[in-house]
């Protein structure tokens, strides 16, 4: 049985070629059109140097160095690359890389034409449902098979703009990924120097709690010859408490400070090697670079950027929608009935057309998706502001506290002499007998303050370091493969994306 020409499922050959033709005609002519604002990255009002600066603005930077080179602890390196490997936050972040890659890959798929199929082999009396013929009386079989092919030629740019958007979201989560990354080195190698510095602190308590406890043996015995009273007795059991509960605090410490090590490495909570004798040498030179570089390195500044991208594109999608949609479809295939007439050349099948559509009455709704969509760029137009104005406080924050603690480091050193001395002019002057016990305890509590203050200021400025290459950047040139492995040449040049 022949189709009906009014159904349009045939034509002549040359005719399918003109109709071909005529339809794509008006794509090929107005493809290059894209409604929506092209981007532009807002300006940025970036200072000429960073405050608290104490070298002139350059191009080299502390941040172009890799981490493995900040401190030379073959114990913080071996953490670090345990860090990288296992750290479920960063595994969070490859997944999310991998889910917005798969999103654009989506989103590219719009670009071509769409083809599905449909099968069905029926057997009944009369059938006229789901069948476009009608099939003699008595029990028959039906067979239905087609071919569709449908095509959405982007004439506004919707596609485009869309793929644009997903892009920039694919760039914004490997921006994120880096982010991470970095900010997973900084957090184990702070704890790191955390934990030695508690462990330090643990043997100055311990030292006080055994002189301490020496004093008490000696105040009882003075006491027992009438050389001291029960007031001097009471204020050396009260600093032996304090000690020996001081010493059971800082155990406390270090092991929730060893737990969040663990976490961040993938472990189980246990015990962690350090260098406990030692915190290790500090870089001498920390060049931060120009301000105006940091919008090019810092993670979070280039993931806003991008999130600012990816909301420009979406204007040009919901622009996209005031304007008609065009679409292509063709479908080729056989229906027959009775089912031996298949390979008869009158069950083929086939269409050519096209459709348009467009909004006529929409109620504002057209105009409210737009207005969404360019909220959300100035939102995130502001969030990027702010992300860098948040990033050139951090870089200026992390120099100030530098030279400062420098300065304080210098000065803790020398009250802790002082105190030293004094302590054992105390204690010659008890041996004379022009001191008493109580001078003593007083000397050696000083003494012990100023050496817990002084390894706090030497673990802050082992901090700020770390902080201040996390502001810069730190690491921005380095390759993925080099991020994993330490020892590795990096490569000075940036990445591209």
């Amino acid at each position: 049985m022949k189709p009906s020409s009014t159904h349009g499922l045939c034509c002549r050959p040359l005719s399918r070629c003109h109709r071909l033709t005529i339809i794509l005609s008006p794509v090929l002519l107005v493809s290059g059109c894209a409604v929506g604002p092209n981007y532009k990255r807002p300006n940025v009002t970036a200072p000429s140097t960073f405050r608290g600066a104490t070298n002139t603005a350059q191009q080299v930077s502390f941040a172009d160095l890799p981490w493995w080179e900040i401190f030379h602890d073959e114990t913080l390196i071996g953490l670090i690359k345990e860090s990288l490997a296992n750290n479920y936050d960063l595994s969070v972040a490859v997944a999310r890389v991998e889910q917005a890659n798969q999103v654009a890959a989506q989103a590219r798929a719009e670009y071509f034409p769409g083809a599905t199929y449909i099968t069905m082999l029926t057997r009944g009396h009369n059938q006229f449902l789901g069948s476009p013929i009608n099939p003699p009386s008595g029990a028959q079989a039906f067979l239905l098979a087609i071919a569709n092919a449908s095509w959405e030629p982007d004439l506004w740019g919707r596609i485009r703009r869309t793929n644009e958007s997903t892009r920039a979201q694919l760039f914004a989560s490997e921006d994120a990924r880096r982010g991470v990354m970095l900010t997973l080195v900084s957090n184990v190698s702070q704890a790191y120097f955390e934990l030695i510095g508690l462990r330090i602190q643990l043997d100055i308590a311990r030292h006080s709690a055994e002189s301490f406890a020496t004093s008490l043996a000696l105040v009882r015995q003075r006491i027992h010859e009438g050389l001291d009273n029960e007031l001097q007795l009471s204020r050396v059991v009260t600093d032996s408490a304090s000690a020996t509960a001081n010493v059971a605090e800082l155990e406390r410490q270090i092991a929730i400070k060893e737990n969040q090590i663990c976490v961040l490495l993938g472990r189980n909570p246990g015990p962690i090697e350090t260098k406990a004798d030692s915190l290790g040498d500090i870089p001498l030179e920390v060049p931060s670079g120009l301000p105006s570089t940091l919008l090019e390195r810092r993670p979070d500044v280039l993931a806003a950027e991008q999130a600012m991208r990816s909301a420009s594109a979406q204007i040009g999608v919901a622009q996209a929608a005031y304007f008609p949609t065009i679409g292509l479809t063709t479908f080729f295939g056989k229906l027959s009935s009775p089912l031996e007439n298949i390979t008869s050349g009158n069950t083929n099948a086939w269409s050519l057309g096209t459709s348009i559509g467009g909004p006529i009455f929409t109620a504002g709704a057209v105009r409210a998706q737009k207005g969404q969509a360019t909220a959300a760029w100035e939102q995130a137009r502001a969030q990027y502001l702010q992300t860098a104005l948040s990033a050139f406080r951090d870089v200026s924050d992390a120099l100030i506290s530098r030279e400062k603690l420098d300065l304080i480091r210098a000065e803790q050193a020398k009250a802790l002499e002082s105190n030293e001395h004094a302590l054992d002019l105390t204690i010659m002057r008890f041996t004379n007998g022009t001191a008493s016990g109580l001078n003593v305890l007083d000397a050696k509590q000083r003494v012990y303050s100023f050496q817990i203050a002084l390894d706090q200021v030497d673990v802050n400025r082992r901090l700020i370091i770390i902080q201040l290459y996390k502001a810069l950047g730190g690491g921005w040139n380095l390759t993925d493969l080099q991020w994993m492995s330490a020892n590795m040449t990096p490569n000075r040049s940036k990445q591209s994306q």
